[in-house]
């Protein structure tokens, strides 16, 4: 006879599908736990931080990508694939907040801010967000993106446009509550909503708007507290301006690349890692991602590139 764990009288007791692939981060350090304490609202523990970047090679090897590939690449899918290659690299930083302490994610999800042209001629930003970033290559990775934005500019994401509509039916004054509550399911809980109609994971590890698309060449952008999205990046303009090299002045492109995150789960130096590694990999694309010349048989848009 099978022998049970379940008592005579136990029931069977159904739960609720898991959202996120989730981990306790270790434990926080003394000002950690105090910034834990002293913040209640991603609003309010905003740090912010900027990197000048040389983009003269970055530069170069898109047009020799698009000129090898035919594919469209942009500075913009450059800086979202290197944050996804540095938060694979610090992983302290791919962090999420639950019952008020950091969370590590065990993938890597990248959302990029995406203006939808609407029919009444006013715009309206969405976003389109790629999973497992980082096991991408360059060449997967924007192919990827590329076909999330063209589905979303279009409308044909059947689960972004179900929930404008949804959205459009909650009074105003009762939008904050509503979005807090999901937010409450969707990352405290961590019940994945799918069920329902709602997308999975839809904002990711880090968020990419392109304020150079705008042609500003610095901005800081707000966190957004019903995300959980601790971390955001705003690449400007590249623009030409004096530079120094070999102890002359020439002329030089440059981008600043600004960046905000939520100081209650990324610390100063954890963030600064991340930075230094995106700018890295901009100024030196070829050895991130491989050679992009047609006549160097480069790997950036092979799927051996990650």
């Amino acid at each position: 006879m099978a022998h049970s764990c379940r008592g005579p009288g136990s029931v069977r007791r159904r739960t609720l599908p898991v959202h996120l692939d989730l981990q306790p981060a270790p434990p926080a350090g003394a000002f950690r736990k105090l910034a834990l304490g002293t913040w209640r609202s991603p609003g309010d523990p905003s740090a912010y931080a900027a990197v000048e970047v040389r983009m003269e090679r970055a530069v170069a090897f898109l047009e020799a990508f698009r000129a090898r590939t035919g594919q469209r690449l942009t500075v913009t899918h450059l800086v979202a694939k290197a944050a996804a290659d540095a938060l694979c690299r610090h992983p302290e930083a791919n962090v999420l907040m639950r019952w008020n302490r950091p969370w590590r994610r065990k993938e890597v999800g990248v959302c990029v801010l995406v203006v939808q042209p609407a029919e009444t001629g006013r715009a309206d930003l969405t976003t389109a967000t790629v999973h497992r970033a980082d096991s991408l290559s360059l060449g997967a990775f924007a192919e990827t993106m590329a076909s999330r934005i063209a589905a979303v500019r279009a409308r044909r994401d059947a689960v972004i446009e179900r929930g404008k509509r949804r959205s459009s039916l909650i009074p105003g004054f009762l939008m904050g509550l509503a979005l807090r509550m999901l937010s409450f399911v969707w990352f405290t809980l961590n019940v994945d909503l799918r069920w329902v109609g709602m997308p999975w994971d839809p904002f990711g590890s880090v968020a990419v708007t392109s304020l150079g698309s705008l042609g500003l060449e610095r901005g800081y952008v707000a966190l957004v507290p019903y995300t959980r999205v601790p971390l955001l990046l705003a690449p400007g303009a590249v623009r030409t301006e004096p530079v120094v090299e070999a102890g002359a002045l020439v002329p030089g492109q440059v981008m600043t690349l600004t960046c905000t995150w939520d100081a209650r789960l990324i610390g100063v130096e954890d963030a600064a890692r991340v930075l230094r590694d995106i700018g890295a990999a901009l100024e030196a694309p070829e050895g991130t991602w491989g050679s992009a010349s047609p006549d160097e048989g480069g790997a950036a848009s092979g799927a051996e590139v990650g």
